[in-house]
Formats: C-alpha cells, structure tokens, sequence
C-alpha cells in the first residue's frame, strides 16, 4: 500500500476518534474501575447498568477535566442500560451512525480513565436479527458485535464507524464472557422509555407454553411451529381473554408465533394495556381473540 494512503487512512481513524472523544465522558459509579458514558442530549448521558454499582455519589469526568455529578434518572437491568442526568454537562453531541453492516470497519471508544481516550480498530463482525437476554423477558432486537478489543472500562462506550458516528452502545453486561454492542437506535429507545418514566414496560399475556410443530395443514413458508398453552394464570390476561389450555398459539396482530421469543418480541411496550389479535387453534379450528396486554412487573 503507498504510505501516502496508508498515513490518510490513519489520519482519518484518529480523527474519528477525536469527533467522538468530547461525547464520551468516564463514569464513576463503582468501586473498581471507571466506566464511560455516551452524551446524546442535552445534560443526558447513557451508559451501562451494570457499571452503576451504587446509587448515590455518582460522578462523570468529561473530556476537559471537569468532574460533575450525576443523577440516575431510569435504568433497565434487562437490557443492562441506564441514563444519568449531569447539569451543565455543555459537551458535545454524539451523532448515530446509520444501520451497521457486517465487514465495515468500526472502532470501539472509551474513556475508562482520566487520561483521556482509548480505541481498538475493527470490523462489524455480526448484525444478529434478535437476541434473549440472559434469564429475563426481554428480547433484543437487533445486536452487533465487533472483533474490536473492548477494554476494561469500555462498557458504556460507543463503537463507531470510520467518521465518529455512533453505531451503538458497547457493553459486557449482556452475556457472560462476551461484548456486544446494543445498536444506537434500539438504545435510544430504552433511553426514551427511562427518561419518560424511570423503567421500560414489557407486555405479557400470563400462559405456560411449550413449542409444537403444527399440523401439516396449518404449515406455511412463515410458520412451522406455534405455542401450546400448558397454564393459563388466574385472572391474567389470557384468561380474561378467553385463551385456553390446549390452544395452540399461531399468531398475535397478524405476526406468527413459532416460538417464546416470537411472542415476546410482539409484546412489546408499546402493546401494554392495548387489545391484540390474538389467533389460536382449538380443536384444529383456528380462531381469533381479543386479549388485553397487560404489564409484567
């Protein structure tokens, strides 16, 4: 490669890291190491949960050496995110790249330390459709993951493409072992839901199932299997509903169910405390009803 392009490559990696580095600022809220958060509002910083280890005395260090308190305004273990308001935080902005795509070049950004920033260069390795999250009800819906190394301190920390734009938020909190990066957009609206109310809403319907493959008369290119109900709970949703033990579950608003994730990632939020259509088969009869959504605690 001619040096010439080799030193303009360069350059422009460390000038994305310079566009990011004024958006990223060291979280302390833990014993041990520091960790970094992302501004992406005004006062509004967004960082991993599990790096939050206290409540109280919570500071950020921002990348002109001034130390301010924060504030947790809402924070979701299940998707290990959390946002802290700092007053008269005044850095800049981070700006969300668009959608990640598997073999672009990424560089992963932190502030773990009062030294300033650090970075490892990479690729996008995997844009994965959907991920369950560890013992919980929650479903990511997209995730990204990176062979850029995540160093110590990094969770919280952005992985971004080769102008400094965001492509998500980096964290080791989600799976043991591994780090993964929730992407900006999906962030973002966790981030809406805890500054709205402190907590993010997940729906649920109150039934024990287990996968079966359907009939060969109810197979289509999109489905093969459905939910068989096992329980129903006492005066949940589904039983206000009208759902029984032994319905097979095909579909809820239209989108087919072949599996738990399928069902959890349609009762989302947005659904909780909405009726949806919900269509079963009962005695190899296929049928719809109306179920209420209602809010796991």
């Amino acid at each position: 490669m001619d040096i010439s392009m080799l030193s303009a490559f360069s350059n422009q990696m460390a000038d994305a890291v310079e566009r990011v580095a004024k958006s990223l600022v060291m979280v302390n809220g833990r014993a041990r190491q520091p960790a970094t958060g992302i501004a992406y509002a005004d006062d509004i910083v967004l960082t991993a949960d599990h790096v939050l280890e206290r409540e109280n005395n919570l500071t950020v260090q921002t990348h002109d050496d001034r130390v301010l308190g924060a504030q947790i305004i809402g924070r979701d273990a299940s998707t290990d995110l959390a946002v802290l308001r700092v007053q008269g935080l005044g850095v800049p902005l981070a700006t969300a790249a668009a959608g990640a795509r598997a073999g672009q070049l990424a560089l992963a950004v932190g502030r773990p330390s009062p030294d300033g920033v650090m970075a490892s260069l990479g690729v996008v390795s995997k844009v994965g459709s959907s991920l369950r999250i560890g013992r919980s009800s929650a479903i990511l819906e997209r995730y990204i993951q990176t062979d850029a190394i995540p160093y110590p301190g990094f969770s919280g920390g952005a992985l971004v493409d080769v102008t400094g734009a965001v492509f998500g938020l980096l964290t080791t909190g989600l799976v043991r072992g591994a780090a993964m990066v929730i992407p900006m957009d999906i962030a973002m609206k966790v981030a809406s839901a805890l500054t709205k109310q402190g907590y993010v809403k997940r729906g649920y319907l109150g039934i024990v199932s287990q996968q079966v493959r359907l009939p060969p008369a109810q197979r289509s290119d999109a489905q093969e299997y459905g939910l068989l109900i096992m329980r129903v709970e006492e005066n949940s949703p589904a039983e206000r509903g009208g759902l029984l033990i032994g319905d097979i579950l095909l579909a809820v608003e239209g989108q087919p169910i072949n599996d738990a994730d399928d069902l959890m990632a349609v009762l989302h939020g947005d659904r909780v405390g909405k009726p949806v259509a919900v269509r079963v088969s009962r005695g190899g009869i296929a049928q719809t009803l109306t179920v209420v959504v209602g809010q796991k605690s």
